[in-house]
């Protein structure tokens, strides 16, 4: 059952760009902002991800954690960042575990045909570990003000 405002984040265990251990409970105490995407270098995740890079700053002032999620390998996330000169981690998830937590792992349909993938939602998630609220109609090029309107 997939997760709705009010209720407690569920907490995960899974590697960053760098192959670290990162889990959902290590940023008790500050705001996050969790954003899962299909596919790294794709004109759609380029430009949320370049969008919330641009916005970093003010993000931070207002106490936010960035973290994006894919299932997308580390060194994939490594390149992605380096070429878009991303401040923030990557999450790999190759085996969608925690796209499964936020059931952010659906079936989709694409010029005719279903097959499972990402579907892009953010989770805002404050400093108690509590989702405030679920972003599911994501605009890309503006999402940073989606996450602060």
């Amino acid at each position: 059952m997939a997760p709705r405002i009010g209720q407690s984040a569920p907490d995960f265990l899974a590697k960053d760009q760098h192959g670290e251990n990162i889990t959902l409970s290590q940023f008790r105490g500050k705001k996050v902002i969790l954003y899962f995407y299909p596919k790294d270098s794709t004109p759609g995740c380029t430009a949320q991800a370049c969008n919330l890079r641009d916005n970093y700053e003010t993000l931070l002032e207002k106490g936010y954690v960035v973290l994006g999620i894919s299932t997308d390998s580390e060194k994939r996330h490594q390149n992605f960042i380096a070429k878009n000169e991303l401040p923030f981690s990557l999450i790999s998830d190759p085996e969608h575990l925690v796209h499964d937590l936020y059931d952010t792992w659906q079936l989709k349909k694409f010029m005719g045909k279903e097959y499972m993938g990402t579907v892009r939602t953010t989770f805002v998630i404050d400093e108690e570990g509590t989702i405030s609220d679920i972003i599911e109609k994501v605009k890309t090029k503006d999402h940073t003000a989606q996450i602060i309107a």
